[in-house]
């Protein structure tokens, strides 16, 4: 039995979802202690994970077989209350919290998705995209199969229940699904009796375990694990299943042959300061970058600053090494989402005015070592700079805790299409002109590994910096004239 939460808005394109690159977030439960309410464990892990998305967000939850679920467009305090909560009772769940970067917004898209099969029920919460969604869909759509949503999620449901029908158990239909799909996905899959997880042979989105008394717990980072006072267990491995049941928790592990490739921009600017992600501490890698860029590119200056939030981090480190003293320079308003991950550029620019204020105080009279994670399309640097040159500033060098974007990303990161960054059209200096900067220095390709406390680049995905893809890029993603010929656009009216 299936039961529905929630109300249905919104309009969907399918033209525009399709090419979108996704970063979500993903929490599941497995309560065998009484005192632990799987629904309450999953709204304070989605709140730990609110930053890996603020378009929508979804818990389902498993009573005895009775999968109930609620997910709503807007961040998680917006959707859930004690009165939703109240009424999400059981003993699994899984929940998401999920942004797109094109394309409406629409609650059809948002996670976890649930299906009834001939097997029963599933509800799945899935991070990343898959490389090869495209010829899967079509392939199933030629089957016969009708899609309800735009993501890729549903690709993988439709196998996972077609697999299922011809084999043993829940994980062995996974195991042959992971077979099928390539990419980026750090799953849940929630059955009437267990819990499971798996990543990607790559691994290059995170995913831990976690521990309460008898209970476990999944999640994207290990912030969310703190979240609900769970314990660390450890990561799940690249290309393992992890499962949950009655009995216990058991692994189950192919050999594959697959380059680690965790995306490096989970360091650089995804994942909270405060997660452990594949063993290394996001604050002390983002520490190691600013140091990095304190030997790269010097400058005399009064004081370093760190746009917030993970430019605060590269700034310390760049004070460290540099001696020159770190002061707050830029408050942040921490009720405005991420511009990053605004549709349009319209929004972005009216996000960064909102969301952000020089402290002028500090600034006036300084010169001014400015710290930021990345600069994309450009237009956020130069509203920054500018705002701290009008607040008195008489000097502003930017400094970039990342090299400079050159190709897109087609395995989750919002990294849009080379048209749209601006280190595919200019020099280095001639972003900085534009910027209005008076230097700039990006991390060197080189120092990446270093910033992870690594000698050589094996273990993470830098792809959207270097072009060296760790999977063969469809030619569809290159070009989306095929895309457009084959999707139809359909819209839903709002109930």
């Amino acid at each position: 039995m299936i039961r529905d939460g929630g109300k249905l808005n919104g309009t969907v394109t399918m033209n525009d979802d399709r090419k979108l690159h996704e970063e979500c977030g993903v929490f599941g439960i497995y309560a065998k202690n009484e005192d632990v309410s799987p629904a309450y464990a999953c709204y304070n892990g989605l709140l730990a994970l609110q930053h890996r998305g603020q378009e929508s967000c979804g818990i389902a939850i498993n009573d005895s077989g009775v999968i109930s679920y609620f997910k709503e467009m807007g961040l998680v305090t917006e959707a859930f209350n004690d009165s939703v909560l109240n009424r999400l009772n059981g003993q699994i769940a899984v929940a998401h919290v999920r942004y797109s970067t094109a394309g409406e917004s629409v609650r059809e898209n948002a996670q976890p998705l649930v299906m009834r099969y001939i097997k029963g029920t599933l509800a799945i919460a899935h991070n990343g995209n898959l490389s090869n969604a495209f010829e899967l869909r079509k392939e199933l759509e030629h089957e016969g199969s009708i899609f309800q949503t735009t993501i890729d999620s549903e690709v993988i449901a439709y196998l996972l229940a077609k697999e299922r029908v011809n084999c043993p158990s829940i994980e062995e239909a996974l195991r042959r699904t992971m077979k099928k799909i390539k990419g980026a996905y750090s799953l849940l899959v929630m059955s009437p009796q267990k819990l499971i997880a798996c990543r990607d042979p790559h691994g290059f989105r995170p995913l831990c375990i976690g521990k309460i008394d008898d209970s476990y717990v999944f999640a994207s980072e290990s912030c969310a694990l703190d979240a609900c006072g769970a314990e660390f267990v450890r990561d799940v491995e690249p290309g393992e299943i992890v499962v949950v049941d009655q009995k216990g928790i058991r692994s189950i592990k192919d050999p594959v042959c697959a380059k680690r490739s965790l995306c490096i921009f989970e360091y650089i600017y995804f994942a909270r300061t405060d997660s452990i992600v594949d063993g290394i501490s996001v604050y002390e890698a983002r520490k190691e970058a600013g140091r990095l860029l304190a030997r790269e590119h010097p400058v005399d200056a009064d004081i370093v600053i760190g746009v917030p939030e993970s430019g605060i981090d590269a700034a310390i480190g760049y004070s460290e090494e540099s001696g020159i003293p770190y002061q707050k320079g830029i408050v942040k308003n921490t009720y405005i989402g991420r511009t990053f991950i605004k549709p349009t550029q319209s929004e972005r620019e009216r996000s960064v005015r909102i969301k952000l204020n020089s402290l002028a105080s500090e600034v006036a009279g300084k010169r001014i070592v400015m710290l930021d994670d990345s600069i994309v399309r450009g237009t956020t640097s130069a509203r920054i700079v500018k705002m701290l040159k009008d607040s008195g500033a008489k000097e502003v060098h930017l400094r970039i805790s990342s090299p400079p974007f050159l190709w897109p990303c087609y395995y989750g990161t919002d990294i849009p299409s080379k048209d749209e960054l601006i280190a595919c059209k200019h020099t280095i200096e001639e972003i900085g002109e534009m910027s209005y900067a008076d230097s700039i220095g990006f991390l060197s390709l080189e120092s990446l590994p270093r910033m992870l406390g690594k000698e050589t680049d094996e273990g993470y995905c830098d792809a959207c910096f270097s072009g060296n893809y760790p999977l063969p890029v469809p030619s569809y993603l290159l070009n989306n004239e095929e895309l457009n010929r084959y999707c139809t656009p359909i819209k839903r009216l709002s109930l």
